[in-house]
């Protein structure tokens, strides 16, 4: 069993912003496969069901992004999972804008969701970063982060990216991770030869 979490804070004003780009991504999952309808528990919503056979929770958490942690350690605890059947999805300032890049562990890199579920369930949990570049001053930070998505970027890779992160999401369950990173990859960027590198594939 995998817990699905999306990091971002809660309430209709907050649900387009960059800093909810885990939540849409978990959002696009459940839609995807049709799970349950949403549960109010674990101080969060829950969809729940299987993909790829396995059975996949999908986890909001209510509180503010901040508190993350106390719903994600309350998921885990009542289902008996360890930190390696957590997987993270969340906003990422230091990638490009449509990058996906997974990993176990590491640092928090300043984000307060993460720094509340470091807190909560420890270190070793699986993190989907989810790139959405950074506004070139650390002053413009807070506000970039709790701005919406402008029509453009949803144009040129929000919503593509999030169709790839949902239709890839088996790779997750069966721990695949490097496959899911490079699948969401070619999904979004079908032709890479054609494209302008950028300092992220460098």
């Amino acid at each position: 069993m995998l817990l699905l979490v999306g990091l971002g804070n809660p309430g209709q004003k907050y649900s387009r912003n960059r800093h909810n780009a885990g939540m849409m991504a978990v959002d696009a999952i459940a839609d995807h496969y049709r799970l349950a309808a949403p549960r109010h528990r674990f101080q969060g919503v829950t969809r729940d069901g299987l993909i790829a056979g396995e059975k996949v929770v999908c986890l909001k958490p209510a509180t503010f992004m901040n508190l993350s942690g106390q719903s994600v350690g309350e998921a885990m605890r009542f289902f008996k999972l360890t930190p390696a059947d957590v997987v993270v999805f969340h906003d990422e300032l230091d990638l490009a804008p449509g990058k996906l890049r997974v990993k176990t562990g590491g640092g928090n890199g300043g984000h307060n969701g993460l720094r509340s579920i470091d807190a909560h369930i420890g270190l070793e949990y699986r993190r989907a970063r989810i790139g959405i570049g950074h506004p070139g001053n650390k002053d413009l930070v807070t506000p970039y982060v709790l701005s919406d998505f402008t029509n453009q970027e949803n144009r040129e890779w929000l919503d593509a990216l999030l169709d790839a992160i949902a239709g890839c999401a088996e790779y997750l369950m069966r721990g695949e991770d490097d496959a899911f990173q490079s699948r969401v990859a070619a999904q979004i960027n079908p032709n890479p030869r054609t494209q302008r590198p950028s300092k992220d594939n460098l």
